[in-house]
């Protein structure tokens, strides 16, 4: 399977159209449909279903589409890794991770290293902690940051000096907002917004002192800005970090603290024995620089 002919086949698929990807790529379109067929052939797979108007992935052809642009960027990020400058530090750094405030600390770790090398560009990617470490194990990360409780055993990892706070969203006209920290028997009854990932770990539910199954969670979510406009919209109240959605001025939400406090540690983390290329291994350095002159969060 040529590194070519699945640019071929990511083109088709982005085009929905052998034609438009054959001009696209400068070829014929009796070359391209040959390059594609003999790719099905190989792989023993039927890839597209051919229509009158346009082709579309089958479910196979939706699988190799996952792989093939997961290959195509390891490819490309080696290739700009060996092709950087060696005299003034230059290349990319890849970071992942969820939302969180901390993620201040890695902008200004990233615009301070820019400033001083402004070949350096860095490619962030949003994602809970199952899609960040999925991708640190391909090599399409070089750092991860993992926000609470995590397995840091197949990582090396810097621990931030910082933690986030969790807290519910809600609207400033919803009656526990006259409340200056919403304890666990305040939201037994309510309807709830959770994050996924949150669901899946043990703390919020201790907080809770209830099984999420026995509340009422109207929406589960991945991102709290789509979330906080169903709070918005009136569906409930949202379980999540602080700093994260602007609640001052003339905004209709606001935060509250959970009481008693729980917060969630954070780790810079990546894979154990990597080998960094050296825009990563500058800006690991003066993250640790920077973390080492960041007061610790209380």
């Amino acid at each position: 399977m040529e590194l070519r002919v699945l640019r071929y086949f990511l083109a088709v698929a982005r085009e929905e159209s052998i034609s438009a990807a054959a001009e696209s790529l400068h070829l014929t379109q009796p070359t391209l449909s040959r390059q594609l067929m003999d790719l099905e052939a190989e792989l023993g797979k039927t890839l597209f279903l051919r229509g009158n108007r346009k082709v579309t992935l089958t479910q196979d052809g939706v699988y190799l589409r996952k792989r093939a642009n997961e290959i195509l960027d390891l490819v490309d990020k080696t290739q700009a890794e060996f092709q950087t400058s060696q005299e003034a530090l230059s290349g990319d750094v890849y970071v992942g991770g969820g939302e969180s405030d901390a993620m201040r600390l890695i902008a200004r770790t990233a615009g301070a290293l820019q400033n001083a090398h402004p070949q350096v560009h860095f490619h962030l990617y949003s994602g809970n902690a199952d899609d960040v470490g999925e991708r640190l194990e391909k090599g399409l990360l070089d750092f991860g940051i993992l926000i609470g409780t995590a397995d840091l055993s197949k990582y090396d990892y810097l621990q931030l000096p910082l933690y986030d706070r969790w807290g519910v969203l809600m609207r400033k006209d919803s009656p526990l907002a006259e409340k200056a920290g919403i304890r666990p028997e305040d939201l037994w009854r309510q309807p709830l917004l959770v994050s996924r990932q949150a669901m899946m770990k043990s703390d919020l539910s201790n907080w809770l002192q209830r099984d999420f199954g026995a509340l009422n969670v109207v929406s589960t979510y991945n991102l709290l800005f789509n979330a906080s406009l169903m709070v918005e919209e009136g569906l409930g109240y949202a379980l999540a970090l602080d700093k994260l959605i602007n609640t001052s001025g003339n905004s209709p939400l606001c935060f509250r603290p959970l009481e008693p406090g729980l917060r969630s540690e954070l780790h810079v983390v990546w894979k154990k024995y990597q080998v960094f290329s050296k825009a990563a291994e500058a800006f690991l350095d003066l993250l640790r620089e920077q973390a080492a002159g960041v007061a610790p969060s209380v």
